[in-house]
């Protein structure tokens, strides 16, 4: 199985109870990727912060305890000297905004195969990694897609 990494729209979903349906998959995959070989992002957690805090749905400091309580479970992948290249290159080639690119590239190098996002093409492949959408697929339907590949 590969290596996972959840992009920031899965982790507010995880705590914005707003679209009820997005908001159990997004428990449901975080727990299951807690299990799993799963890395989070810088870029993953700043966003999910700024996100959080600005749409009102917890306090910063919520947020905050959130952020420590998810990096205590999941390693984090940080950008190398390389990553900005690598970005370019990713966002040029596939034709996506900068920053899904810096994602890509930050996802590559930490080795990830699968990220889960809402945000790029379902399936689509971007410098080996995998996008694929949780929010449309059942938690079983997932769970074996991730264990096939």
């Amino acid at each position: 199985m590969s290596r996972l990494s959840l992009d920031a729209n899965v982790l507010i979903y995880g705590v914005d109870a707003g679209d009820a349906s997005k908001h159990r998959t997004a428990r449901r995959v975080i727990t299951f990727a807690a299990e799993r070989d799963c890395v989070l992002t810088l870029q993953a957690l700043a966003e999910f912060y700024f996100v959080a805090t600005r749409k009102g749905k917890l306090g910063a400091m919520q947020v905050k305890m959130q952020i420590n309580e998810l990096r205590s479970v999941f390693p984090m992948a940080l950008p190398s000297s390389r990553t900005l290249g690598l970005a370019i290159d990713a966002s040029e080639q596939h034709r996506i905004g900068f920053w899904d690119g810096m994602l890509i590239a930050v996802t590559h190098e930490a080795g990830v195969g699968i990220l889960l996002t809402e945000d790029l093409q379902d399936g689509q492949v971007y410098q080996g990694v995998r996008c694929l959408n949780p929010f449309t697929r059942t938690a079983v339907q997932l769970a074996k897609l991730i264990r096939s590949l």
